[in-house]
């Protein structure tokens, strides 16, 4: 079989499938898959389940596997047979996403229900409104519809391919390195497909080069023994919201660089080929800011906004709180405050080497009768993606037989643990390569997906299947 010549088949076999591959996704956005409430157990198994379903009907070995917390789906497709243009020297990709979402609160922000999909029409045509819709659930079958396509057509894939799809991820995936290890034989291959990423635009994809770590705690201060009167004790006693907000008012400058030690240690500029690159890219600031209501960029001075987001280090306060909350009054100084912080690293940064930093940071500060307790959330390094690689030229080739634009190559403000843990556990890179928008609102209300953008997805799929199964030859 020449995948090649036979491609242009599958593509009309997607073209032909597309209303019914949108239907599949909504049967697996119905199913309110939210890792990170112990109260969605069931369903967050019910949504592996159901993916160990469509990928067995595709001709995978596939199966629900247990880890340290909610399980990972692994299956693996043998591709061709000898006589179908196959053998061993095909090659072999690992297909990486995750099928666990978001909570959907604050649920009265919603235009719909959240886990009852919904399409409407808007600027681009058509969109597809769910929690999950583009994160990760709807890239994720971006490349299962693709399979499907070349299984409907050939009887079977180009390529060998093992998918992996976790549980876990917007908990931080803290079973996945350790499942990674354990299972490293199993899950060899050449190299990592991530579909968790964004286009450029909706008409011009992007492969992503560079992406963020995290590192992510939760730091509580106590005080006083008990909650206390504030009129009775006000002025006279330690208020620990008063001390944990002017010690987070310190951690940036005035020039927006973060304070803690030893945080620049290891942050390497970006080469002047890749800041051209992304000058080129014609990024509008002022619309980026406007999506969200706002009109004044802020951040580390004299960078411009996609060095910011995409080469330099960051930290953000995401949550404070402590003391009365409720409605109306009740004057107490609070026994604790608490304040949630993540530093988006960059690579070269050690998580493990930060979070020495942060606590050093909070210690240097903490008053007299003061302590900390801190719980850590998230641990992961930043990612950069050689661009030299066969596959990542294969990939940007397969994208070019779908899309008029060139394909970029574009870095993220966001982190995606997966690839920093495959290079770590699997020692070989990945392609980050998605197909969702800056305005998808992930993690947010109303999230959606494009129509348009998961059609051009699934065709970029099963066309890139084609070019990796050509570099065989």
């Amino acid at each position: 079989m020449s995948s090649a010549l036979s491609v242009d088949s599958v593509l009309q076999q997607v073209d032909r499938s597309f209303e019914e591959s949108v239907g599949r996704l909504c049967d697996l956005l119905r199913i309110p898959s939210i890792s990170t409430d112990p109260a969605y157990k069931g369903d967050v198994r019910r949504a592996a389940d159901w993916l160990v379903r469509e990928l067995t009907d595709l001709g995978f070995d596939a199966s629900v596997r247990e880890t340290g917390g909610h399980p990972a789906v692994v299956a693996h497709h043998p591709g061709p047979n000898k006589n179908q243009g196959g053998g061993d020297d095909v090659p072999h990709i690992l297909y990486y996403g995750h099928y666990d979402v978001q909570p959907a609160e604050p649920l009265e922000l919603w235009n719909s229900p959240p886990f009852e999909p919904v399409i409407v029409e808007a600027e681009h045509g058509r969109r597809l409104v769910a929690r999950g819709a583009v994160d990760d659930k709807g890239q994720v079958m971006t490349f299962i519809e693709a399979f499907r396509a070349w299984h409907a057509v050939h009887g079977t894939l180009p390529i060998r391919v093992t998918v992996l799809l976790e549980g876990e991820e917007e908990t931080g995936s803290p079973s996945l390195l350790p499942f990674l290890k354990a299972n490293a034989e199993e899950l060899k291959a050449d190299v990592c497909v991530i579909t968790d990423t964004n286009s450029w635009n909706i008409e011009t994809p992007a492969i992503t080069t560079r992406l963020r770590g995290l590192m992510y705690i939760e730091a509580t201060l106590f005080g006083p023994s008990h909650d206390l009167h504030s009129g009775m004790f006000g002025g006279a006693v330690l208020n620990p919201i008063n001390a944990l907000t002017r010690i987070l008012g310190q951690i940036h400058d005035d020039e927006g660089r973060v304070q803690f030690p030893g945080f620049y240690d290891d942050v390497a500029e970006a080469s002047e080929e890749e800041k051209a690159m992304w000058r080129g890219l014609g990024f509008d600031e002022s619309a980026f800011l406007a999506g969200v209501g706002l009109t004044t960029p802020v951040g580390e001075a004299g960078r411009t906004a996609l060095e910011r987001l995409w080469s330099r280090p960051t930290c953000d306060i995401n949550g404070i709180w402590g003391g009365y909350t409720g409605a109306g009054a009740k004057t107490v100084i609070a026994a604790k405050a608490s304040a949630k912080l993540s530093c988006r690293l960059v690579p070269g940064q050690d998580p493990q080497k930060i979070l020495a930093g942060v606590k050093a940071f909070l210690e240097a500060r903490t008053p007299k009768d003061g302590r900390w307790e801190i719980q850590t959330f998230g641990m992961s390094p930043g990612v950069q993606v050689p661009t030299d690689s066969p596959y990542l030229r294969a990939a940007m080739t397969g994208l070019g037989d779908v899309y008029t634009n060139k394909p970029a190559l574009i870095g993220s403000g966001g982190s995606i643990p997966v690839g920093g843990y495959i290079r770590e556990a699997l020692g070989f890179d990945s392609i980050f390569v998605g197909f969702g928008l800056e305005d998808d609102r992930i993690h947010s209300p109303n999230e959606k997906f494009e129509l348009k953008c998961l059609h051009n997805g699934i065709r970029s799929h099963a066309a890139m299947l084609a070019r990796f199964a050509a570099l065989a030859s």
